[in-house]
């Protein structure tokens, strides 16, 4: 689906004449690059057909009970997704974002909900990321002995029962207590997800917004739905303190007053506007 020309135009404008962006990516931005669209039960049981047999949706399932109750299918789905993440390449998209970023004297952020860290694989520095619900390549005590978060090892494979969705062999343990470990990415109903390391990202974040109140700000809001609005909120709440939005959706473009929709897919939007920056002298 191509969005409306107009729309792109002013897209492109709105991004010409930005001293800084921000990029508020959501799920709908990794379905480009090949990764599964979890929208709604049917989306999720298609990528996970062991998990409809139990009538488990997404929801249910990412919830850290499951680290108490089963963990071998807590870590069969976490240890399957760490596998998808590390073998699928992130789009083109990330990279023509990267390089409008980096055109701009303010430089740019990214705030994100994916926890599957493409953004750095893509190019973009740690030090400009803010990933909101935390990160599958980052673990956590699931005893909460220390608090601490660590790197998840590279060397780390995980081999999964297509069947089950089970994890076989040794499951990954804490280097301090030898407890469970468990993924550091917020979770639904999870009051033990240590946000240390998410917190020190938003407080980076809020600085470079400070820093750059006087900038004209655009951000360019990617696959970001309406069903958890993380995303959405902080999109809106830097248009209402002055920047503009462009909404780059696919089902849920619509915004408040004064929002550049764009009704396509994450990578679509992406190079309708470089096209249309090229006519308007982008290198």
């Amino acid at each position: 689906m191509k969005p409306n020309s107009r729309q792109v135009e002013q897209a492109a404008e709105a991004i010409d004449r930005a001293e800084a962006l921000v990029i508020a990516a959501g799920a709908g931005m990794g379905v480009d690059s090949g990764l599964p669209d979890f929208r709604g039960r049917e989306g999720f049981w298609r990528a996970y057909p062991p998990l409809a047999k139990l009538g488990l949706a997404f929801e249910e399932i990412a919830n850290p009970a499951w680290f108490e109750r089963d963990p071998a299918l807590a870590w069969g789905f976490y240890g399957h997704r760490l596998a998808l993440y590390r073998a699928t390449s992130p789009h083109a998209g990330f990279g023509e974002l990267l390089q409008w970023m980096r055109s701009k004297a303010g430089g740019g952020w990214v705030f994100t909900s994916n926890v599957d860290g493409h953004f750095q694989r893509a190019g973009f520095a740690e030090s400009e990321v803010v990933e909101c619900h935390g990160s599958i390549h980052h673990w956590q005590c699931a005893e909460e002995c220390r608090r601490s978060i660590w790197p998840a090892p590279a060397s780390m494979s995980f081999t999964v029962d297509p069947t089950t969705c089970r994890a076989e062999g040794e499951l990954p343990r804490c280097p301090d207590c030898g407890a469970l470990a468990r993924p550091n990415i917020l979770m639904f109903q999870d009051a033990g997800w240590q946000p240390r390391r998410t917190v020190a990202q938003e407080q980076t974040f809020e600085a470079w917004l400070k820093a750059h109140a006087m900038a004209r700000l655009t951000v360019i809001e990617l696959g970001a739905g309406a069903a958890i609005t993380t995303v959405r909120r902080c999109s809106e709440s830097l248009q209402r303190a002055g920047a503009t939005l462009v909404r780059i959706n696919p089902r849920e473009a619509l915004g408040p007053p004064g929002t550049i929709s764009l009704e396509c897919s994450a990578l679509t939007g992406i190079w309708e506007i470089a096209a249309q920056g090229k006519r308007l002298g982008w290198a």
